[in-house]
């Protein structure tokens, strides 16, 4: 079964688009512009959602946006703020085209298949670089793999691990062989890649996937950590940047705050000031994108992120407490009210529907689990990640619901 043009072409859309996030300027424009001609197609009735699917967008849009909206009025950085909420505006015909993407079970397909080979690519290269110290982006950072994002953009180990679900799915299709070859490389790369949170996702991704792949059979799961390790091991041994991001993660083990600062990264004081702009703004925050403007205000001259250059640190590192921070309990309460209803959706959708579903809600989960780090949320980079990922998931859910009934 052919999908609608529509939807096959936003599905090609998409994958141009993540296939361009190296080069997120262009990335971006594609998004753009290809949201804006979906938005035109639905205006003039060539392309139709049906209401299920509007609910899903209204949905994913608005628990992303109204935080924004509710932060601007009396953000410390004003001017940003409205900013942002004014530009963010165009991740409603970008939803649109995910969930006209999503909404076609052919269409799913060529667009789950290529997300899968474009990050399949980027492990080759990763590989390319971890052998020769040279990729498609260049050569290697000092501390870490970056692959084709090239040395001043390290994403690579983030990146890879989002889109792990839709790599594992792609070579889960080819036999459990392939899976397991798979896990491996993605496991290698994403280590040596250096960035620990990622590290963490894609554990998560590997058990989960490794789980569904082959339920409870011991020996195979057994196999499979064995593998982990082995494959932890070679890094360890095989990369002196990688041994070295291992010792400073052991600086934990030190028992006092200052090595449990060091393997944090020296984020201790980040949460340190996002918890006290929390408690000073708690209703609707400080103000979308102000992170980095306030963070002066809360906290000591001394501090390790105002030394030197460095004007304060970013953001806050994690995602519930950049929310808090910057949009308060109200804008908490729209994302875990969205995540909430879209998690109500997923349990109400048949088993069918999930298995369709499986993939997207694994890679959510990977890119907001609570208890890890996490890169800025309202970024633009960042957000156009999570709002494919949140896109996907939703635009899934409710085909079934747009689906005409027999």
């Amino acid at each position: 079964m052919r999908a609608p043009y529509g939807a096959r072409a936003a599905a090609w859309a998409l994958i141009a688009f993540v296939g361009l996030w190296p080069k997120y300027g262009v990335s971006e424009l594609i998004a753009l512009l290809a949201g804006v001609a979906a938005l035109w197609a639905a205006a003039n009735g060539c392309v139709r959602l049906k209401r299920a699917q509007w609910s899903m967008l209204a949905l994913v849009f608005f628990s992303f946006w109204l935080p924004e909206l509710v932060s601007a009025p009396d953000a410390l950085a004003r001017d940003e703020a409205w900013r942002e909420v004014a530009l963010d505006l165009r991740y409603a015909p970008f939803l649109m085209l995910v969930i006209l993407a999503a909404g076609s079970a052919p269409s799913r397909i060529v667009l789950y298949r290529g997300l899968g080979a474009i990050a399949a690519l980027w492990l080759l290269d990763g590989l390319v670089q971890a052998a020769t110290g040279w990729s498609i982006g260049g050569p290697a950072e000092t501390e870490r793999l970056s692959g084709i994002f090239g040395a001043d953009n390290l994403k690579l180990g983030w990146v890879l691990a989002v889109l792990s679900p839709f790599v594992l799915q792609l070579a889960a299709d080819r036999g459990r062989g392939v899976w397991l070859l798979a896990a491996a490389v993605l496991s290698l790369i994403v280590l040596l890649a250096g960035a620990r949170a990622a590290w963490l996702a894609l554990a998560l991704v590997l058990a989960v996937s490794a789980w569904m792949q082959f339920g409870g059979r011991k020996r195979v799961l057994l196999a499979t950590a064995v593998l982990a390790l082995a494959v932890l091991a070679l890094a360890y041994i095989g990369s002196e940047r990688f041994g070295q991001r291992i010792e400073r993660t052991a600086a934990v083990l030190s028992g006092d705050s200052e090595g449990l600062d060091v393997a944090l990264s020296y984020r201790l004081p980040i949460w340190r000031a996002a918890g006290r702009m929390i408690a000073a703004h708690p209703l609707n925050g400080i103000g979308v994108r102000g992170f980095r403007e306030a963070y002066p205000q809360f906290v000591a001259d001394d501090d390790h992120w105002l030394q030197g250059n460095n004007r304060g640190a970013f953001h806050a590192h994690q995602w519930l407490l950049e929310v808090l921070a910057e949009t308060g309990v109200l804008g908490l309460a729209c994302w875990l009210t969205g995540l909430g209803l879209l998690y109500g959706r997923w349990r109400r959708a048949s088993a069918a529907m999930r298995e369709q579903a499986r993939v997207p809600a694994l890679a959510v989960l990977a890119a907001l689990f609570p208890l890890n780090t996490h890169l800025a949320l309202y970024s633009t980079f960042w957000s156009g990640v999570l709002l494919l990922l949140l896109g996907l998931l939703a635009g899934v859910l409710a085909a079934e619901e747009a689906e005409p009934r027999t």
